[in-house]
């Protein structure tokens, strides 16, 4: 494996796994009705993706420049840590929205 394609896929996996973390401890964040801070760590998990993504554009740049990537166990297992890592940022977004909701009825 090309050491610069394994380099680049633990980052990815490094990055988004920071981010799943920080989206999960969001959620709990919202669960205890702290929405402010449930929303800057889930902030914060975005930016980790960011991380992540601008690796795997790395990837795709080099073989859009004609440097064939090898598609390893590491490789796959990485984008896939990033795209499950994106899904639960979507569903962490959406629970602390109904733990939003569920604040503001209760101090009504």
């Amino acid at each position: 494996m090309d050491e610069k394609i394994f380099e680049l896929s633990f980052e990815i996996i490094g990055y988004a796994g920071n981010a799943k973390g920080m989206a999960f401890e969001a959620i709990a964040k919202a669960k205890e009705g702290n929405i402010e801070e449930a929303r800057t760590l889930l902030k914060e998990s975005k930016e980790e993706v960011n991380k992540a993504h601008k690796c795997q554009t790395e990837l795709i740049q080099q073989e859009a420049c004609g440097k064939k990537t090898n598609i390893s166990v590491v490789l796959i297992h990485a984008q896939d840590h990033l795209m499950n890592t994106m899904n639960y940022q979507m569903l962490a977004d959406e629970i602390i929205d109904i733990h939003e909701k569920f604040k503001k009825l209760e101090s009504r």
